[in-house]
């Protein structure tokens, strides 16, 4: 049997508070350790924020509804999971700029990047679905459950 001790609220305490201007609720906080950038997705866009000094360097907007984020740093994209429009967007890293968008099936919800097969793997809120995408040179989409697989540029 191994023992952990309990922790107790006294072992935690706020180190900072960082204010971001906009409306809306945020879900997902993904963090790019390399780059040194916090992904706050927040109603209709994704705050990005410079971890060291908590200034927002930049947003990738047009993401409704987005949940979650995936960064796949070394094909220097990102993704998001937009639960309104239930779409992903890939993103540049280094500009935010939108590289594109793939449908999805309804409401897609949490999404991980698989550094291991170079896939991004996104799940839909409710019924049980995922999708993964190939986020090598093509932009092959392979849906399961009712999606079928999709081309996009």
């Amino acid at each position: 049997m191994i023992a952990h001790p309990a922790f107790s609220s006294d072992d935690y305490h706020l180190v900072k508070k960082i204010p971001i201007p906009s409306t809306g609720s945020w879900d997902y906080l993904t963090v790019d350790e390399g780059a040194r950038r916090l992904y706050v997705s927040h109603g209709t866009q994704v705050e990005v924020l410079d971890v060291d000094s908590g200034a927002i360097v930049g947003q990738v907007p047009n993401t409704l509804g987005v949940h979650g984020i995936a960064i796949a740093p070394d094909s220097g994209r990102g993704f998001t999971s937009n639960g309104q429009s239930s779409t992903v967007t890939i993103f540049d890293l280094k500009t935010l700029k939108p590289l594109g968008e793939v449908k999805t099936g309804k409401k897609p919800d949490a999404i991980i990047h698989d550094p291991a097969t170079s896939r991004v793997f996104a799940f839909n809120g409710g019924k049980w679905r995922e999708q993964q995408r190939n986020c090598d040179r093509s932009c092959e989409w392979k849906g399961r459950g009712h999606n079928r697989p999709r081309r996009r540029p």
